[in-house]
Parts: C-alpha cells; sequence; structure tokens
C-alpha cells in the first residue's frame, strides 16, 4: 500500500534513514536544519547540539513557550572486542534485546560505519534453547578482526543502531484509515510534527500571541540532556514536549486517530491547567485528546521541570502501540497532532 504525496511520510521516512543514537545527532541535525532554513527560518546550533528557531510574539504578557522534539534514539553501545573480532554490546537507554532482535545494524565507529549482524546463537541445543536472552548473551558479527575494527574507528562507546533499510514506515490495514509502523516514531515523529508547524506558520502567515521556541532537542534517551540545557538558558515559562504516547495497562489509549496528552509520568504531574486548555481546544481544532498516565517512562518535559528549569509543562503526541521497537500508529493521529499544535499557536497558551 502506498499513499501518495503526504507529508508526514515523506518526511518521516526522510529521517528514519539518518543514524542518530544518543550523542550521535550531528548527521540528522543538519538535515533538519537545512530542510528549516529552506523555508526562510533562522536556525541556531548551542553547544550542546540543539536546534532553535526563534519565533516572536504579538502579545507581550503572554508566556513564551518551547516546544521540543528529541532528534536522539535508542541504540547500542560497544563495551568491548573479543579477539576473534566479535563486539560485546548493552544497551543504551532504553531497548531490550528482544526488540531488537537478530538483525543487520551499523557500527558507527569513528572514521567508518561497519555492518554487523546482532546475534544470540543457536537455538538448536545451544544457550539460546527455551532461555530469555539479556544482553551477556548477545554480540554483533562484523567478519573484521579487532585490527581492522580499530582502522574503523570502533572502540567502546561505538554507539550501533539498525540499519536504514527495513526501518520503514510500512502502511497496514485499510488505505482510507491506514496504521502506520517504523522501527521506533521516537521521536522523529515529533521532529517531523513541529517541522511541519513551522512550515504551516510561513505559508498561512501565522502571527504567534506567545513568543516561540521550535526547539530540537538532543539526548533525551539518555536523561534528557539537551532539554535541560536549552531551557535552563532560554528560561521559557511553558515547556511543551511533542513525542510519544505509548499503550500502556496503565493508559487506556486507542488507535482511533486521536493524540494523547500527559497527565502524570513518573518525574511530574504536568500542569492540569494545560491539560485541561489542551484538552478543550483540540475539540475547537476538530479532534480530541486522551489522557494518560505513565509510573514508567519520562520526557524532555517532565525531565525539566523535576530540574527546576521551567515552572509549567505540558506534553502532547500521536499515541502508539509498541515502545522502543517496531511501534505502530494510526496515520491520521499525526495529522491530528499537528491540528492541535498549529491552534495552540494561533490561540496562544494562557499565562
Amino acid at each position: 500500500m502506498k499513499i501518495k504525496n503526504n507529508t508526514f511520510l515523506t518526511r518521516l521516512e526522510k529521517l528514519l534513514k539518518i543514524p542518530a543514537p544518543s550523542g550521535r545527532e550531528d548527521a540528522i541535525a543538519s538535515v533538519i536544519r537545512a530542510d528549516v532554513e529552506a523555508m526562510g527560518f533562522a536556525v541556531e546550533q548551542d553547544p550542546a547540539g540543539n536546534l532553535l528557531v526563534r519565533l516572536n510574539g504579538s502579545n507581550q504578557k503572554a508566556p513564551s513557550v518551547m516546544l521540543a522534539a528529541h532528534m536522539d534514539e535508542i541504540g547500542m553501545t560497544v563495551t568491548r572486542i573479543e579477539p576473534d573480532g566479535r563486539l560485546r554490546v548493552i544497551n543504551s537507554n532504553g531497548l531490550k534485546p528482544w526488540k531488537i532482535g537478530e538483525r543487520p545494524v551499523d557500527v558507527l565507529g569513528d572514521l567508518m560505519t561497519v555492518k554487523g549482524v546482532v546475534s544470540m546463537g543457536s537455538d538448536h541445543g545451544g544457550k539460546a534453547t527455551n532461555k530469555q536472552q539479556d544482553w551477556g548473551d548477545l554480540f554483533v558479527m562484523t567478519g573484521l578482526t579487532p585490527d581492522e575494527l580499530k582502522v574503523a574507528g570502533v572502540r567502546p562507546g561505538t554507539s550501533s543502531v539498525p540499519v536504514a533499510e527495513g526501518r520503514g514506515p510500512f502502511l497496514l490495514g485499510n488505505e482510507k484509515d491506514p496504521l502506520v509502523a517504523a522501527w521506533t516514531f521516537d521521536d522523529r515523529a515529533g521532529v517531523v510534527t513541529l517541522i511541519r508547524l513551522l512550515e504551516t506558520i510561513k505559508r498561512e502567515n501565522i502571527k504567534p500571541d506567545n513568543k516561540l521556541f521550535i526547539c530540537f532537542t538532543v539526548h533525551e534517551e539518555g536523561g534528557c540532556h539537551g532539554a535541560k540545557v536549552v531551557a535552563h538558558r532560554e528560561k521559557p515559562d511553558i515547556f511543551v514536549a511533542v513525542d510519544g504516547c505509548p499503550v500502556v495497562d496503565e493508559a487506556v489509549l486507542k488507535l482511533d486517530g486521536r493524540p494523547g496528552i500527559w497527565s502524570m509520568d513518573r518525574l511530574c504531574q504536568y500542569d492540569q491547567r494545560l491539560v485541561a486548555w489542551f484538552i478543550k481546544l483540540a475539540k475547537k481544532a476538530g479532534t480530541e485528546l486522551q489522557p494518560a498516565t505513565y509510573t514508567g517512562a519520562s520526557s524532555d518535559a517532565s525531565a525539566v521541570y523535576n530540574a527546576g528549569a521551567v515552572p509549567r509543562v505540558a506534553f502532547v503526541g500521536h499515541v502508539r502501540q509498541n515502545s522502543h521497537g517496531f511501534e505502530v500508529g494510526r496515520l491520521s493521529c499525526f495529522d491530528n497532532v499537528l491540528k492541535v499544535l498549529v491552534a495552540a499557536v494561533r490561540e496562544g497558551l494562557p499565562g
């Protein structure tokens, strides 16, 4: 199934092909920056690697607002190189062995990228038989010797992510209202949404009420470092994370095209006035938000709030099945997230 001229899918596919583990966001940042500058916006990059677009607000009394999506992705990190050239790895951030499975990966050496295959052993009488795999049971085969890996700049600390081929996006179900799947929307889908928001602001000549910071952050998966840096420096009154809402037991969410809004996570209660305001706004924009709570998740927004960098936070994003693996969402949901954000910029977030 193919859908022609879908801006979200086109931009998502482009970004999915670019490796961007935490700490290695330079390649994806350069593509995002070029796309945004091509629209006529000035883009700043701070020493941490965050990208920032500033938009003046028409109401000096309105709160300043930072809308943020992170550029980095989960992956693996090399811990040691065995004498036979096998790479021992561990997860960098939230990846689980059974999520990545046995698949081709790019090992991002300092000097060149090396192809490898995640290996878990034989289930014909080997260690993998009837055993739950852990990182100690897993290795990456590259076919190279330790000396050859050294030439490529592969070392302890080198990042590795699934190869671009097979990441998606793939469409599932009825073409009139399909599902879309990809190796983690997290958070390229949010990045695409903010790029599309800037496109809409430019195309429709929207004059924001609030002073806006549109921010593409680094290292969310490894502790939200980029968001903390930029929030401490710019001191917005409101920080809104644009990311995904995974379906979990405590969050009663449906893949029906309605976006989600976080009300609580493991780090904080989100600003309930903003939660109520966004829910009301979404109905005016022609959609509906599904509120959710999480006990095992956090975000750029809750991290900066927990660090005391901003007084008020919110979270709006797509609803997705699966998390930190092959994620699935309703294609219409991504357009509905954009509708909510455009409406927020038009109306202006309240003080």
